[in-house]
């Protein structure tokens, strides 16, 4: 006679809010519509697949423009604010994880990290960056009347070539949340085990 025994639930703590969600989950989709939108413009197999340009092009900018707005919003929760501050403080620990991921070391001990590794801050000050630069040349390409030529085939240049390492670098973002089904569970649901995050953020003090 065989016996189940069901292993016991993992312990849960938790990592994200409502706002915190919403604010990824509404920022993804506008990043995904925009980059989406520009590979019908730029590839043509895409463009003569999808066809309608000019409605292409709107839904393009449209949702450039409301790109940095979920962010704004999430700036009214006192949470969001907190993971702000998270991402925009780099400490010793942070310059050991870099160095041993420059290295491929993998070791537990080598990476330290509080509730964000020095990976994810490092993404996330580069692509807000990036989100500004996009949203400036891509206004001045948009108002072509309101500068000189030489300013619009400025922008054009750099708002063409951002956009293709954006994809890159959106492309190893998702590849590396693939890897992650935890990380994942996350985002999702706001919760997270306590295994995970004593593996992942030994720092963290939820």
């Amino acid at each position: 006679m065989n016996l189940r025994v069901d292993a016991p639930p993992r312990a849960q703590i938790r990592r994200f809010g409502r706002s915190q969600k919403w604010v990824h989950r509404t920022t993804a989709a506008l990043m995904g519509v925009c980059v989406a939108t520009a590979a019908c413009l730029y590839i043509p197999q895409f463009a003569e697949l999808v066809g309608r340009r000019e409605l292409v092009v709107r839904v393009h900018e449209w949702a450039g423009l409301a790109l940095p707005v979920p962010v704004l919003l999430g700036l009214a929760s006192r949470a969001f604010r907190a993971d702000l501050g998270f991402l925009n403080r780099f400490g010793p620990h942070d310059r050991v994880w870099l160095r041993a991921a420059l290295h491929r070391d993998k070791r537990r001990a080598s990476r330290p990290a509080g509730k964000f590794n020095a990976g994810q801050k490092v993404y996330a000050a580069w692509i807000a960056g990036a989100t500004l630069v996009m949203l400036g040349t891509g206004l001045l390409m948009w108002f072509t009347h309101l500068t000189p030529i030489q300013w619009r085939t400025s922008a054009t240049f750099v708002h063409d070539w951002l956009a293709l390492t954006i994809g890159i670098v959106l492309a190893g973002h998702i590849g590396m949340a693939l890897g992650d089904p935890e990380a994942r569970r996350g985002l999702r649901t706001g919760e997270v085990s306590q295994e995970w995050a004593e593996r992942e953020h030994p720092l963290w003090r939820p």
